[in-house]
C-alpha cells in the first residue's frame, strides 16, 4: 500500500477511535495532507439528500432537494458542529449567536435579525432560533443553535427568496425534530456493565 494511502487509513482509524462519538467525522486526503471534517449526523428526510462534495468543501452536513445541487437549489439545509476547543473566545451558545449576528451585519448591512420560537430536538434540547431577513437583496435564513459535549450546533436553512424559505421550513423543522445525539457505544457498554454488576 502506498505510504500516503497507508497514512490516510491510519489517521482515519485513530481519528474515529479518539474523537467524540456523537458527531459524524470524516478524514480525507487533501493538499495539506489530511483534512478532518465533522458535522451533526442528520436523519433522513423525504425529498432531501446529502451533498457530499458541498459538505466537504464547506465543512458542513449539506442537504439539498433531490435532483438539485447545492449551488442551484432554491433552498438548502445544512448543519455545522464547531469544535469548542478551536474557539476559545466563544464560551457559550449566546457568544456563538452574537458572533453570527456580527458576521451577518458586516456582510449585509440592511438585514433584519429576529429571535423566533425555539425548536426542540428529538432528545429534548431546545435550540434558540433566529431569522436573518434582507430588506432588499440577499439570502433568507433561519438558524437554530445548541451544543453537544465538545461541539456547538448550528442548523441552517438558507433560501434565495422569502417564499423559498417558507417552502423549506417544514422540512427544516423535521430535520431538527428528528435529530438526536448518537449514543456513544463505549458509554452505553459501560452503563450496561455497571447495571449487570449491581446486586
Amino acid at each position: 500500500m502506498p505510504p500516503r494511502i497507508l497514512l490516510s487509513v491510519l489517521v482515519a482509524l485513530i481519528w474515529s477511535a479518539v474523537a467524540n462519538a456523537e458527531m459524524q467525522k470524516i478524514a480525507t486526503v487533501c493538499e495539506k495532507g489530511m483534512c478532518f471534517h465533522w458535522w451533526p449526523l442528520l436523519p433522513e428526510v423525504p425529498g432531501w439528500s446529502h451533498d457530499r462534495d458541498a459538505s466537504l468543501h464547506f465543512g458542513v452536513n449539506a442537504q439539498v432537494p433531490i435532483g438539485k445541487t447545492f449551488s442551484e437549489a432554491e433552498a438548502i439545509i445544512y448543519a455545522k458542529g464547531p469544535y469548542k476547543p478551536r474557539m476559545p473566545a466563544t464560551k457559550s451558545v449566546a457568544d456563538l449567536i452574537e458572533s453570527d449576528k456580527k458576521d451577518f451585519l458586516a456582510s449585509t448591512l440592511d438585514i433584519e435579525i429576529a429571535e423566533v420560537e425555539a425548536l426542540p430536538t428529538k432528545d429534548g434540547q431546545n435550540l434558540r432560533s433566529f431569522t436573518f431577513s434582507p430588506r432588499s437583496k440577499g439570502q433568507w435564513e433561519r438558524v437554530s443553535y445548541g451544543e453537544e459535549d465538545d461541539f456547538f450546533l448550528s442548523f441552517v436553512v438558507s433560501a434565495k427568496t422569502k417564499e423559498g424559505l417558507e417552502r423549506a421550513m417544514k422540512d427544516y423543522i423535521q430535520f431538527i425534530q428528528q435529530y438526536e445525539k448518537t449514543p456513544n457505544p463505549a458509554v452505553q457498554g459501560a452503563l450496561r456493565d455497571n447495571a449487570a454488576q449491581r446486586p
